[in-house]
């Protein structure tokens, strides 16, 4: 395909310094694989599966046949009171996924999608039981949850807060996970499961029949990869079951292999009431979220209304779209056929020895990791996140993609890396550090 040199000041470009961006900018026009090629015919490997998205690697024929099938069948079905077989079909493999008893999805367009859908769920759930007042919600200082206003009312990213005043009220934040002590722990801190006790403290203080979810990251991705400590999840879902609260988890990163399970939930051992997922589901291949939900859940929301009544007012033109379930069937037979999920846990030990092998470099003030996703810390020069979105520019031009959170480079590889391609990843990554 050609493109106009001068076609790039139209599109206003999502989480960019456009001015920046323009002025040299960073185009991919190939991904096959384990990598990317820039539009001057250099190769660079993906060292983040795109945006946590590409699980099988790039380019996959089975995931292109079947959009083009279903593009020739059916190209749109809307599923306001119809439906199309695909998204059923979608449903039916992800619950075989999914923790035991959560057994119900409704799909959405992605994740930002996914959390305000699980937010409107909890309150629905609530009113349905007749205790409408719970209407506080219970997240995290540093987490992420996506862009749309729910999403940026319970996030605690400051940067994607303070321009957009118009958040919704009754929120409060829990401390992150992060202490001092935790610097250079591999997997799970030994200590910090008393921080979980904050909502604890939020029972006490606005009481618990105000409260509607306590909602988290299992591991919080995009703040730069905090490992919940030994003991924290399980806290809060003592909590949770204790009082009535329902329990969301942002699965939307963790979510298909990234650590070594389809979720997060089965790796630290902790159900949560309702799930959110996105990015891996379709292998990045097409626009899709989900929210998963248990039977409680789901039956007391359906059987509160009216018979044959809407029971959930709520959805979006393009849930379900058969384009994206043809992509998320063919993304989940690939991870089911290649045994995906397990190679991730096979390679994590390899991947986190050459995670935490670099904090030998001055630079390197951090090392956090767990499963196939890795957060490294590189020391400030002084304005917060300059010489993270230097680092990110110069990595690209010299052969390898990750993303960074301020000064925090975040590795996630699709999960069809071996080991030559962690080597790769890390030896260019420590070239740039050691330059520094």
């Amino acid at each position: 395909m050609q493109y106009q040199a001068n076609a790039l000041e139209q599109h206003w470009m999502p989480f960019t310094g456009n001015r920046d961006f323009k002025e040299n900018p960073r185009l991919v026009v190939k991904a096959e694989g384990m990598h990317y090629w820039d539009h001057k015919g250099g190769k660079i490997l993906d060292g983040a599966a795109g945006l946590f998205c590409c699980a099988a690697g790039h380019g996959r024929p089975e995931i292109a046949e079947a959009v083009y099938k279903q593009l020739q069948e059916a190209d749109y079905a809307p599923h306001f009171q119809m439906g199309h077989p695909a998204s059923f079909e979608l449903a039916r493999k992800l619950c075989n996924l999914t923790p035991e008893g959560i057994d119900h999805v409704f799909f959405v367009n992605s994740g930002s999608e996914a959390i305000d859908t699980a937010l409107k769920m909890a309150m629905a759930y609530h009113r349905a039981k007749g205790d409408g007042q719970r209407s506080r919600f219970v997240s995290r200082e540093r987490a992420y949850h996506g862009v749309n206003i729910g999403g940026v009312s319970i996030s605690g990213m400051v940067k994607n807060r303070e321009t957009f005043s118009g958040v919704i009220p009754g929120v409060v934040h829990m401390r992150h996970t992060f202490l001092e002590e935790h610097r250079f722990t591999r997997g799970q801190p030994e200590t910090g499961a008393y921080l979980a006790d904050d909502l604890q403290r939020f029972v006490d203080t606005y009481g618990a029949t105000t409260i509607s979810a306590c909602i988290v990251e299992p591991i919080a991705g995009s703040t730069g990869c905090l490992i919940p400590p030994k003991g924290y999840l399980q806290r809060l879902r003592e909590i949770c079951d204790t009082h009535g609260i329902l329990l969301i988890f942002d699965e939307v990163i963790c979510g298909f292999g990234r650590l070594g399970t389809p979720f997060a939930s089965q790796a630290f051992g902790v159900i949560p009431d309702i799930m959110t997922m996105a990015k891996a589901l379709t292998n990045g291949a097409a626009p899709m979220g989900a929210v998963a939900v248990n039977d409680d859940v789901y039956d007391t929301i359906t059987n509160a209304a009216p018979e044959n009544a809407i029971e959930f007012f709520h959805g979006y033109t393009y849930s379900g779209h058969p384009i994206s379930s043809a992509a998320g069937i063919a993304a989940q037979d690939i991870y089911e056929k290649e045994g995906l999920f397990q190679r991730s846990a096979d390679l994590s030990e390899y991947f986190l020895d050459a995670a935490y092998g670099m904090q030998d470099l001055d630079v390197v003030t951090d090392v956090r990791g767990y499963g196939l996703l890795a957060g490294i810390d590189v020391a400030s020069d002084g304005v917060p996140g300059r010489r993270g979105l230097a680092l990110q520019k110069q990595l690209f031009w010299g052969g390898l993609h990750l993303k960074f959170t301020g000064d925090c480079a975040l590795i996630s590889p699709p999960l069809i890396a071996d080991r030559s391609h962690v080597d790769e990843i890390f030896d260019i990554l420590r070239k740039a550090l050691k330059a520094l």
